[in-house]
């Protein structure tokens, strides 16, 4: 797997997509059940993004693209599936893929595609841990392309630089749904940064890259309640 870096992954964040200062994270949850398959801005309605990062075969950054509203067309990036769930997930899906728009697939460049959700950490999210989770199977991964589940920090202050990374590798996962969940504790040095949820695939030569997703959640983790022991709870122990 080629080594790249990710640091310029979404540096020009949409300046009308950061709310007010001291707003804080909110819970998501999607299963798709609830979207129009057939209609090309349902994820963008949603507020899913995409951003493309473009690598040299030697893994060498070229350029970047985005972010722009999430498609839903099959062409390129993401698509509302339907028919790969099962009980659990339903009748539509998320899959994700390579940007097959992209003409520098036939030049062997390496395309990276990212799909993905963004809120800003507020003051009052500092000490909380966030939760990721969701259900994924594999879909039609071929050659050498590679999927990633991610929590990603950036700093709009340090001109976009990620501060966090947190992945799960979904290259190799099975055929069939699993569960999956990354976390993240927020520390007061990423007050005011962009959070971010998402997926991404890298792909060359038009190979295959798609992973299903689906029962996504973002939450924060609620501290497990301390039980009080009395005197008397501990004494009836030994009688």
């Amino acid at each position: 797997m080629l080594k790249r870096t990710h640091a310029f992954f979404a540096a020009a964040v949409l300046v009308g997509l950061i709310p007010a200062a001291g707003l804080a994270l909110g819970p998501y949850s999607q299963d798709f059940e609830g979207l129009t398959q057939s209609d090309p801005g349902a994820l963008a309605g949603d507020g899913w993004l995409v951003f493309g990062n473009v690598f040299d075969p030697g893994g060498g950054y070229l350029y970047g693209y985005g972010p722009f509203p999430a498609p839903n067309d099959g062409a390129a990036f993401c698509q509302i599936a339907i028919g790969e769930g099962g009980a659990e997930q339903g009748a539509q899906q998320l899959v994700v893929f390579s940007d097959y728009l992209n003409g520098d697939h036939g030049n062997g460049n390496i395309i990276e595609s990212n799909v993905f959700q963004e809120q800003i950490i507020g003051t009052g999210d500092v000490g909380e841990t966030w939760i990721f989770d969701f259900q994924a199977k594999l879909g039609n991964i071929e050659g050498g392309s590679t999927a990633l589940a991610f929590i990603k920090t950036l700093d709009p202050g340090a001109g976009y630089a990620t501060t966090n990374f947190i992945t799960a590798d979904m290259t190799s996962i099975p055929t069939t749904w699993s569960n999956f969940t990354l976390s993240i504790v927020i520390d007061a040095t990423l007050d005011g940064q962009i959070l971010q949820i998402g997926f991404l695939n890298t792909a060359t030569l038009y190979e295959g890259s798609g992973i299903f997703y689906d029962n996504i959640n973002f939450y924060a983790d609620e501290p497990t309640p301390v039980e009080e022991k009395t005197w008397g709870d501990v004494k009836s122990l030994y009688r």
